[in-house]
């Protein structure tokens, strides 16, 4: 006879929350509903809702504030234990990480992208120059990352979008800005434009090479060169 595993409650109502705050349902920074309304949407107990709650705080997605209720830090359990992390870290092991992404992701990419992502690659630099010529901080930082982001993307592999996407406030935060008062070059063709065409041509080993110049150029600043 067959033995039927139950997966325990508290581990449910974990996943079906996991699941709500990353699709989006409540966004980052926003407080997710009393316990009184989500112990009647899971039809369990408060007991077996807080330790659902206490998992996904101590795996960094939400905030408890006593006094006050819970707020989403984090969309994924990866970008919550990077935040964790970071703290601990300096600007130097970050860039060095970033070295081992950036390159992959730009490797893949050079075998995986369409033509339909090169030309999205290129309107993102696009913007970004024109963010840069106006000397619009926000905006280039933002259309920076996109960039870098949109070069995971056209990896194929989900799993190393995941993870790049988790440093998303760790890699262009305020460290970013702060770099571009010290005399920054916000755009240089190496790790832009050069792997955009890199990758157009198919060229796995370039598009990688040109990752790490610029990366180097960025790690020169977080040495304080």
């Amino acid at each position: 006879m067959s033995t039927v595993i139950r997966t325990p409650l508290a581990q449910e109502v974990t996943e079906a929350l996991r699941r709500a705050i990353a699709s989006g349902e409540w966004q980052i920074g926003e407080r997710i509903p009393a316990e009184p309304a989500l112990v009647e949407r899971f039809s369990v107990s408060r007991g077996t809702l807080r330790e659902a709650i206490k998992a996904l705080a101590h795996a960094g997605m939400l905030d408890v504030r006593r006094g006050d209720g819970t707020y989403v830090r984090t969309h994924s359990e990866i970008q919550g234990a990077v935040q964790q992390a970071y703290g601990r870290h300096t600007d130097e092991d970050v860039l060095q990480v970033r070295f081992a992404l950036d390159a992959q992701a730009a490797r893949l990419s050079a075998s995986a992208a369409d033509a339909s992502a090169v030309q999205g690659l290129r309107a993102v630099l696009a913007e970004r120059r024109r963010a840069w010529d106006a000397q619009d901080v926000e905006a280039w930082i933002a259309a920076d990352w996109e960039f870098h982001l949109a070069v995971a993307r056209a990896s194929g592999n989900a799993l190393l979008v995941e993870l790049y996407a988790s440093f998303g406030d760790v890699f262009h935060g305020t460290k970013m800005a702060q770099r571009l008062h010290a005399g920054f070059d916000g755009c240089r063709a190496a790790g832009h434009e050069e792997v955009v065409e890199a990758i157009a041509a198919g060229d796995a080993e370039a598009a990688a090479r040109s990752t790490t110049v610029n990366l180097t150029y960025c790690l020169s600043f977080a040495n304080g060169s």
